[in-house]
């Protein structure tokens, strides 16, 4: 039985386009019915169907191919577990056409710098986020979900609400918004204002 290579692409959100990938793929030899792929799934996600598709296919003395380390994995110890389950089955990984034989001890630690590597990158872009959100915060900029009324709107839906005569559907398609919507407001009031 000769050697296969079997690919595997993946894209973070489901706005990404994996073209790019399956074209790198195609070109470092992976015929297309052989390229797996996961759409709007991340790396830290490990129950991911197209990997676990990818990992199925490949036989012993075959090469998995993915065009940069971090389409796989984004942490270390999953890195090593998928790792783990190529050397079991003897197949060969190829980053973007390096080869690397995970039984031998240079490729496998080839293997680990590069996983910690795209580990370290996650956590960078973690970092930089939550960096960015805090000052977005601190200027300003980044209030949160608005309301959907406003105030006046409130307080108006809490005297229809405590007159009773209006449903709470009424109410609510009178203000274009969903019931839970207006039971959140009148709950939301304090007991003094509102007829319960």
């Amino acid at each position: 039985m000769s050697a296969h290579t079997v690919g595997y692409a993946r894209v973070s959100t489901s706005e990404q386009d994996l073209t790019v990938q399956q074209n790198q793929l195609a070109a470092l030899g992976v015929p297309e019915d052989l390229i797996y792929t996961d759409h709007g799934l991340t790396g830290t996600n490990r129950d991911r169907p197209g990997l676990r598709q990818a990992l199925a296919a490949v036989r012993d003395g075959d090469t998995f191919v993915i065009t940069k380390l971090d389409r796989l994995a984004r942490s270390l110890p999953d890195a090593r577990d998928i790792l783990e389950e190529l050397t079991k089955k003897n197949v060969k990984l190829s980053i973007g056409g390096s080869i690397h034989d995970p039984s031998d001890p240079v490729g496998r630690l080839l293997f680990n710098v590069l996983a910690m590597v795209a580990e370290f990158e996650s956590d960078l872009i973690r970092a930089r986020t939550r960096e960015g959100m805090q000052i977005a915060k601190a200027k300003g900029r980044l209030r949160g979900k608005q309301p959907k009324l406003s105030k006046a709107q409130e307080a108006h839906v809490v005297s229809l609400y405590n007159t009773g005569q209006h449903t709470t559907t009424e109410i609510a398609e009178l203000f274009k918004v969903a019931r839970s919507t207006v039971y959140r407001i009148v709950q939301r009031t304090p007991p003094s204002e509102r007829n319960d």
